[in-house]
């Protein structure tokens, strides 16, 4: 069964940095379009980076310059590689996939959510 796992998350101080690794498990896709989203306690999903076959890269504004997302088709995995971290950047990161099963089938696919905190 295919499913998104996502890891990296964790405790970092102010300008600190980390990276997000998230990993589609299973056979017979291609990735289509990757994005990562961030929601903070009684605030609304927040699309940070997203990404689609062929094209780049785009970033949220709060993010850009700070954050950098790339992904290994080989090994099916998207990161997000997160430097000059502020508190602001606290939140739960989840990543978000459409993957390619055929030319007449693509499915949408949530990862598990990992926690960030920026506190000293």
């Amino acid at each position: 069964q295919v499913h998104l796992v996502e890891s990296g998350g964790g405790l970092v101080q102010p300008g600190g940095s980390l990276r997000l690794s998230c990993a589609a498990v299973g056979r017979g896709f291609e990735i289509y379009t990757m994005c990562w989203y961030r929601q903070a306690p009684g605030k609304e999903r927040e699309l940070v980076a997203s990404t689609t076959s062929g094209a780049s890269t785009n970033y949220g504004n709060t993010v850009k310059d700070r954050f950098t997302m790339s992904i290994d088709n080989a090994q099916n995995t998207a990161y997000l590689q997160m430097n000059s971290l502020k508190p602001e950047d606290t939140a739960v990161y989840y990543c978000n996939a459409q993957l390619t099963f055929s030319v007449w089938y693509r499915n949408n696919y949530w990862g598990q959510g990992t926690q960030v905190t920026v506190s000293s």
